[in-house]
């Protein structure tokens, strides 16, 4: 236990053994079992949160949330079993299972309104990620251009070739591709001037800290501005006031996703949810 967390630490190092180090790991392993259970039972399930858009202020789509249902533990958040997944490879078929009721919810929806679906770096990376994709909509139905598919910087990491070959072949199915938590941690500009993006979010702590931060406020500035140089859309995550939706809007933010618009939502609640300010 003690040389798998030196390994995860960043190896070339040593740690020690403790007890807390014991209980982590078997509250993984509870955590893989329970997962195992949930994917044969059902109990995942998606929750769909709006996407506004801020000339017409319509919602012009929902982005897809995957919620865990346990029988005990209540709902459980994504953060707390996809990096387990994603660990144990259970990731493939979890995302196969969200993609495919995503694209079977949105199927149903009386309306042009596209679907937007994570795809985790595990994820990426697995040679079948086109096919995948590519029996989603033919099993569902969906037209492509209703489809978005979200990856986040941190997936474009490494091979640089063979990740723009993937998103191409991605794009060739007529899907849209979006670059989520943008200016976060790792540099996309390189991917930018080499394959062309549908959209580009904002990420929340940018949006939460833009009222008080003159750096987040320059930050979205930049983001926005190459943007729009770009024809690029743009999507601010996590607004909650109409304060951070007039000054997004001000800086020529395209779209805008948050509690001020609605919480994420089963599919059949989608409708009740959204709230579109004055």
């Amino acid at each position: 236990m003690a040389l798998y967390e030196a390994k995860r630490n960043g190896r070339n190092r040593y740690e020690c053994f403790n007890v807390e180090l014991d209980v982590a790991a078997r509250q993984r392993r509870l955590v893989e079992t329970d997962l195992r259970t949930a994917l044969h039972l059902g109990q995942l399930q998606l929750h769909y949160q709006p996407v506004v858009d801020q000339q017409t202020s319509s919602v012009t789509g929902y982005e897809a949330l995957l919620r865990w249902e346990h029988p005990t533990r209540g709902m459980v958040m994504p953060m707390d079993f996809i990096p387990i997944a994603e660990e144990t490879g259970l990731i493939h078929e979890l995302g196969a299972r969200a993609l495919n009721l995503a694209c079977q919810e949105a199927a149903s929806w009386d309306s042009e309104q596209t679907v937007s679906v994570n795809l985790s770096a595990v994820q990426f990376k697995n040679a079948n990620l086109v096919h995948t994709v590519a029996l989603a909509l033919a099993d569902s139905g969906l037209p492509p251009q209703r489809l978005e598919l979200e990856v986040t910087e941190s997936v474009l990491l490494g091979n640089s070739e063979e990740n723009v070959r993937t998103l191409r072949a991605l794009k060739d199915l007529g899907v849209a591709i979006s670059l989520d938590d943008f200016g976060t941690g790792y540099s996309s500009l390189g991917y930018l001037r080499s394959f062309p993006f549908d959209r580009i979010k904002i990420d929340k702590s940018f949006v939460h800290d833009m009222c008080d931060s003159r750096e987040a406020m320059s930050i979205i500035r930049a983001i926005t501005d190459l943007s729009n140089s770009l024809m690029i859309k743009t999507t601010a995550e996590g607004v909650e006031s109409e304060e951070q939706m007039r000054r997004l809007a001000a800086e020529g933010c395209s779209h805008f996703q948050g509690y001020l618009y609605g919480r994420p939502a089963p599919a059949n609640e989608r409708l009740k949810q959204v709230m579109t300010p004055a």
